[in-house]
């Protein structure tokens, strides 16, 4: 599994978004933001208001938990990129929202 800062740098990038456009959704300068993705030690706070930016959010997962999922994860990222019941029919992807669906409500 990567680190925190991998998967924010990876979530950015995935939205097209460059670090300068960070500064824009979350109000920090360019160069906290770079600070952040190499090697920042950042606080909570500054965490959730990234993760807003890049419209995620921050979860504990417990560890007994982490594999199951990791594969959830993975297989709505295989089914996505490739069957027709993708992110554009449902309006996000388990990557946006990765309860969806599971306390049975409906899509």
């Amino acid at each position: 599994m990567s680190s925190l800062l991998e998967q924010i740098r990876k979530r950015r990038k995935a939205l097209a978004l460059k670090q300068h456009d960070m500064l824009l959704r979350v109000g920090m300068s360019r160069q906290q933001y770079q600070r952040l993705e190499s090697k920042g030690n950042p606080r909570l706070d500054t965490l959730e208001l990234v993760a807003k930016g890049l419209r995620s959010e921050l979860l504990l997962v417990p560890q007994e938990k982490l594999s199951t999922v990791l594969a959830f994860l993975a297989e709505d990222e295989a089914a996505s990129s490739g069957s027709e019941h993708s992110a554009k029919e449902s309006g996000t992807s388990l990557a946006d929202d990765p309860w969806r669906g599971l306390l049975g409500e409906n899509e």
